[in-house]
């Protein structure tokens, strides 16, 4: 089936209470594994390719026509999104819209409010034309994020209100303890704080920085509003272990098939386990015969 906007799973997901998860790609491994771990488990899914690593893979166009071709050539049957994360400018998100990307985030988090609102609303109003759902965000997630680390700064409320109100926004990332990377001890995640904005922006929220948040922490989130779960570091910590586990046990082979496959089963492995912890299992079905 051709690639989808995210708006409509995250509304479905919102309103049953689970999550959609977002898995970044990396490679073509990735797209290979996360495709098929969401027809393995009957889920809608979002394939996401960072702003930061459009150049690694080739430009928004090289990244939409692998993402959409896979899903062809395999006869993927589940609903699937092609996202961009963490757009730097309103220019990025033009071009990836106009390369076939069917969902995009404008991250304008780390300017004035008054910025983010005025250049959100430039890709709203352009993504509108096309079908294509759109993600903000509010306040800065914390850890490691486009080649920078940074603090954790929470959402403002009514910036947040705000910014849903003026623009469109079909999700909203409000940042609230989460951070990207790999966190030092648990966890501290801020759910009276989401409890609030969810009550106040009523649109599908988006978790940051998922990956190593304890399972009970993560599905307090989905039932406070996070319709979207995003997930990279766990993907490419398992891909990364599978890959020097693999090196060792055979140091003589230069066989690229024979060295990537099981890094590869690896991150599919962790998208069906994700999927599976999301709640988001066998929901395919019910979103295609809407």
């Amino acid at each position: 089936m051709p690639l989808v906007s995210m708006k409509e799973m995250l509304q479905k997901a919102k309103e049953e209470n689970y999550g959609v998860g977002q898995f970044n790609v990396n490679g073509l491994s990735w797209v290979h594994a996360i495709l098929d771990a969401a027809q393995q488990e009957e889920a809608p899914v979002i394939v996401a390719a960072s702003d930061r690593l459009i150049d690694f893979l080739g430009g928004y166009r090289t990244v939409a026509a692998m993402v959409s071709v896979l899903v062809e050539e395999k006869k993927i049957q589940v609903p699937v999104a092609l996202h961009l994360d963490h757009g730097k400018t309103v220019e990025n998100c033009l071009r990836a819209i106009d390369a076939g990307f069917t969902s995009v985030m404008f991250d304008g988090s780390h300017g004035p409010i008054e910025d983010n609102i005025r250049d959100t609303k430039k890709v709203t109003a352009y993504a509108a034309t096309k079908g294509v759902s759109v993600e903000a965000e509010v306040g800065t997630v914390g850890g490691m994020e486009d080649g920078l680390i940074g603090g954790i700064q929470y959402a403002d409320p009514n910036e947040c209100k705000r910014i849903v109100e003026e623009t469109g926004i079909d999700a909203l990332a409000a940042a609230l303890g989460s951070v990207h990377g790999r966190y030092v001890g648990e966890p501290k995640l801020g759910f009276s704080e989401m409890e609030v904005i969810s009550g106040m922006v009523g649109i599908p929220l988006v978790l940051h920085g998922a990956s190593g948040i304890p399972r009970h922490q993560l599905q307090r989130a989905i039932q406070l509003g996070h319709a979207k779960v995003n997930i990279n570091t766990e993907c490419v910590t398992t891909w990364s272990h599978q890959l020097r586990k693999t090196l060792a046990a055979d140091t003589e082979t230069t066989e690229p098939r024979t060295i990537l496959t099981p890094a590869r089963e690896a991150i599919r492995e962790t998208v069906r386990s994700k999927i599976r912890e999301f709640g988001s299992s066998g929901k395919a079905l019910s979103l295609k015969t809407k």
